[in-house]
């Protein structure tokens, strides 16, 4: 007679006693882990400001091969640089409220384990971009990479409070990287995209920086509101989104765009000054932090508005 807590076949093969099943939660559970470090609401930002570079870059459809492995190579380099971000910053992760449930200070992945997912999707976004789009991607690419787990991560962001404006050079490389993964150049409008993206970047990061000053300030990395305190970081960031308003109306002017993106363009700019204007209040507590949402959705409006005027004229 078998006891009631014994494994038979037949409680396996209706899937009740199966060891498959309880091995299950973990594999998603670590699965979700590794999504985790790439990052994947910021690599979709990027990867979408890549696919208008993309499409801007030539008056008609784009072709497929460039487009998918363009696309993909660009978004796992990006996610490569995002999992090697974890790791430098798993220490402070762990003291900074808005970061210590990541899966490095939790302890759910090791640190070899990240380096290791790190090398093989970056590897991997190397070859791709070399073997199916083209060079200049694929160099421009890894420069890109660099730039941000190297460069910007490992000494900029602890040794200056502008860090955030030159480590944004990375950051804003998406479209140029589209562009060039289409036509196999790098032109003055693909620069005048990652010009968007360069300015925008400051106003973004710095509105979470005031938000989250004093996780900042206790582990010691230099962000404007703790080296120049928050007043000033506030004016910082209107003169930076005054000069992303003027800079955004340049396509139109320099006839890479027509009035459907002027007129996009011009109504996010006011919408963001105004929550620039509004950050200025020390009373607001909440504003910094709605300014950081806000920027991300002005910055896909400001893309979805070119990928619009590219496209709508030819159905009008």
């Amino acid at each position: 007679m078998s006891s009631n807590n014994e494994t038979t076949p037949e409680k396996i093969a209706r899937g009740t006693d199966s060891p498959g099943r309880a091995l299950a939660p973990q594999l998603t559970a670590r699965l979700s882990d590794f999504l985790e470090i790439t990052k994947p609401k910021v690599v979709l930002l990027l990867v979408f400001t890549a696919m208008v570079g993309m499409v801007l870059s030539v008056p008609g459809i784009v072709p497929l091969q460039e487009t998918f492995f363009g696309l993909l190579g660009i978004g796992l380099a990006a996610s490569s640089a995002a999992a090697i971000n974890h790791v430098v910053d798993q220490h402070a992760d762990a003291q900074m409220k808005r970061t210590q449930d990541r899966p490095l200070p939790k302890g759910n992945l090791t640190t070899a384990q990240c380096l290791m997912f790190a090398a093989a999707i970056g590897i991997a976004a190397m070859i791709i971009l070399v073997v199916f789009v083209n060079l200049l991607t694929a160099v421009l690419t890894f420069f890109s990479l660099i730039g941000y787990a190297c460069v910007y991560t490992m000494y900029l962001k602890r040794a200056t409070p502008q860090n955030i404006v030159i480590g944004g050079v990375a950051g804003a490389m998406p479209p140029v990287l589209g562009w060039a993964a289409i036509t196999g150049q790098v032109t003055a409008e693909s620069l005048l995209l990652f010009l968007i993206v360069f300015i925008w970047t400051p106003p973004h990061f710095w509105a979470l920086a005031i938000h989250r000053r004093d996780d900042y300030a206790k582990v010691n990395i230099p962000m404007l509101p703790v080296t120049h305190g928050i007043k000033y970081t506030r004016q910082q960031i209107l003169l930076y989104t005054i000069l992303l308003v003027l800079v955004t109306i340049v396509p139109y002017l320099i006839h890479m765009s027509g009035l459907i993106y002027l007129a996009g363009s011009v109504l996010l700019g006011i919408w963001f000054l105004y929550h620039a204007i509004k950050i200025q209040s020390p009373r607001d507590q909440k504003q910094p932090i709605r300014m950081f949402v806000v920027s991300i959705q002005y910055l896909m409006g400001i893309f979805a508005a070119l990928l619009a005027d590219h496209y709508l004229p030819f159905y009008l």
